[in-house]
């Protein structure tokens, strides 16, 4: 089976270590800072065998030259963008299989947070599969349109709610109370949603990650998952003070809604 062991890194980053149980190699996810990752290693006595980039934001390959000059392993990220040490460029469809973790990911285009951000899903068979949606999702909300259009963060979120509802999100940043905080403003009567911003909170007083979260969770609970909720529209609606039309608009309207408040 495999698992995940994250790293904790600047205020609210994870980087991501992924193995199967019982051996020693592991592939690195978003790397922003190779020393955490060399102390983890060093400590688990883990060899790294890849490293999976999501995109090409410093807090996310910071750490890869380090890494590399170390380990001299390969480099997977998107095509469509700058990273450093890039050895094997991915887009949507493609598949990176690892013989060190005898298993495979498959890639999504996610673009909308940067122009060729990318996603790695691995559909666990007899388990729940794993999401790596980088700076793409959030738990409890999705990153910011840098570079991209709400149509194409629109397209890239309704690909993500289609995959079963117990794949494990494991974003990139540990921002779930503040994204939830919002959530409650945009969907002030949502049951799940009143339940879960309480059980987050007791978990961050406690000191304890709420990442990852099923993405079952997500979607009754993350509003930029929920653009097709009529509740959720007609607040949308009031916000920018005239009809919306699909989902795509509706999206628009709630992450420009997040963006006037933070």
């Amino acid at each position: 089976m495999i698992s995940v062991e994250g790293i904790p890194a600047f205020a609210d980053n994870y980087i991501w270590l992924v193995r199967r149980e019982g051996w020693g190699q592991v592939a690195i996810v978003d790397p922003g800072d190779a020393e955490p990752v060399l102390q983890y290693l060093n400590s688990q006595q883990l060899d790294p065998v890849a490293i999976l980039v999501t995109h090409h934001h410093y807090d996310h390959v910071g750490g890869i030259a380090e890494l590399v000059e170390r380990f001299r392993i390969p480099v997977y990220g998107p095509a469509r963008e700058a990273i450093p040490h890039m050895s094997h460029p991915l887009r949507e469809g493609d598949e990176v299989r690892l013989a060190g973790l005898d298993t495979h990911f498959r890639v999504m285009d996610v673009a909308g947070h940067t122009a060729g951000h990318i996603a790695y899903y691995f559909p666990n068979q007899g388990g729940q599969g794993l999401l790596f949606p980088g700076d793409t999702l959030f738990t409890g909300g999705c990153g910011r349109l840098f570079e991209g259009t709400p149509e194409q963060m629109h397209d890239a979120l309704s690909r993500i709610r289609a995959l079963p509802d117990d794949t494990l999100v494991y974003c990139a940043h540990e921002y779930t109370e503040a994204n939830l905080g919002f959530a409650r403003i945009a969907e002030p009567d949502n049951a799940a949603l009143a339940q879960r911003q309480q059980a987050v909170q007791s978990a961050r007083l406690q000191g304890q990650p709420t990442v990852p979260a099923p993405l079952g969770l997500e979607k009754a609970t993350n509003p930029f998952l929920r653009f097709d909720e009529p509740a959720l529209v007609h607040a949308a609606e009031a916000f920018v003070g005239h009809p919306l039309r699909g989902g795509a608009e509706v999206f628009g309207a709630v992450r420009h809604w997040k963006d006037t408040l933070d």
